[in-house]
């Protein structure tokens, strides 16, 4: 049997467990284990049965070679003393790095074309948690460092996951803090065409910002997945929000809907998060036409504005539980401590840029605000199109547009 075959037959809690024997008798595998990262990303904690949980020590995320493999997404086989060799897989789902998978086996077994097969078991795996997740709570209990708050349960089972990648696009996030919720919304959506995302501000600490959030990621899915264009989807759900809380809870958001071939981008800004624009050679705030949050009025009518991408562009979303950092100094603009940030990370590995924006707004000397969601998505372009070709150009179809 295949190694997709035995995991797809395992019961959810025992998927390792059929694995281990799948590698031992094609790999002469003579062990395998799995490490989770933990919801804050900062260790990397073995999979073991709940009365084993304390028995092996965590990793962290920055340091061995697991951590290495985690970064850098790459196999890494570490040839050991004697005759045994360990791989080190990423275990991945679209994007959505999840751990890593050590493989100790046969040192005259390994080599690139076990490792690269290796690889492809590690990635069947990963598809594998995301379905076992549904029927067991052991992968969840284990990427715990701490118990999560009832609001940080209920915000990790509705937001989609830290990333998705797709042809054309890279979409990464990272929210503090992760063992409760600032109430913080996050949701996408990709066709072969088009990419759609909703970023919002949190409604709050605590359990009923926590159901303010949920409340508008449902209307939210539910126009989209009807079929309703980006002004409905917000109409909706600030209908949905008034109707439930006359008020009390507004949420401000920003939706987005991206065509993936040509780079124009639609935009419903509701009060929305701070959008940031980053090309090799600057860093700009997106200033939009912000419109009432919703929920905060009955029946607010809104208007789409328009964004063109250039091939290559990086659009930064942040967004502020409790408003944004100020600058320390007076002679500084408001939104100075971010365009640093960004303008430092602009380089960096998109998988990189939420941690690396987040940990520096949260800092110190910032005096940043204590809830914090970063959003970083990369356009590529249409990579069936002609090198170099740029967005379509045109008259927008909507009152205002933003070059």
């Amino acid at each position: 049997m295949t190694v997709e075959g035995a995991l797809r037959g395992a019961a959810p809690h025992l998927l390792l467990d059929s694995l281990r024997t799948s590698l031992a008798h094609l790999y002469a595998a003579t062990s395998a284990d799995l490490l989770l990262v933990d919801y804050g990303f900062t260790t990397l904690r073995p999979v073991e049965p709940a009365q084993a949980s304390a028995g092996r020590p965590h990793t962290p995320v920055d340091a061995g070679p697991a951590d290495r493999v985690f970064r850098t997404q790459q196999p890494y086989l570490f040839r050991d003393v004697g005759p045994t060799a360990t791989v080190y897989l990423p275990v991945t789902v679209r994007g959505d790095r999840l751990g890593v998978l050590m493989v100790v086996l046969p040192a005259d077994r390994s080599g690139p074309t076990t490792t690269a097969s290796l690889a492809r078991v590690a990635e069947t795996l990963g598809h594998a948690l995301r379905v076992a997740d549904r029927h067991t709570d052991l992968y969840r209990r284990t990427r715990r460092t701490h118990p999560l708050s009832i609001a940080g349960e209920m915000q990790w089972d509705t937001l989609p996951g830290r990333a998705c990648t797709g042809p054309g696009f890279d979409l990464h996030a990272h929210w503090e803090p992760a063992y409760t919720s600032g109430g913080h919304l996050l949701d996408w959506s990709a066709t072969e065409r088009d990419l759609v995302v909703v970023v919002a501000d949190g409604a709050g600490p605590g359990t009923r910002a926590a159901l303010a959030s949920t409340l508008a990621l449902t209307a939210l899915r539910n126009a989209r997945r009807a079929g309703l264009d980006l002004v409905a989807q917000a109409s909706l759900t600030d209908q949905a929000l008034y109707g439930q809380y006359r008020g009390e809870h507004p949420l401000a958001a920003l939706l987005l809907r991206l065509d993936l071939a040509t780079g124009e981008a639609e935009v419903v800004d509701a009060g929305s998060p701070t959008l940031w624009r980053l090309r090799p050679t600057a860093t700009e705030r997106v200033e939009l036409d912000r419109q009432l949050p919703l929920g905060m009025f009955e029946d607010t009518v809104y208007a789409p504005q328009r964004l063109r991408l250039r091939r290559g562009d990086r659009l930064v979303f942040v967004a502020h539980g409790t408003g944004e950092p100020t600058a320390g100094d007076p002679h500084e603009a408001p939104d100075g401590p971010v365009a640093r940030v960004l303008a430092d990370a602009r380089h960096r590995n998109g998988v990189d840029v939420p941690r690396t924006v987040l940990r520096a707004l949260r800092g110190p000397a910032l005096g940043a605000a204590d809830a914090v969601l970063v959003v970083c998505l990369d356009w590529r372009g249409d990579e069936t199109g002609l090198p170099g070709e740029g967005p379509r150009e045109g008259p927008a179809p909507t009152p205002s547009a933003v070059p």
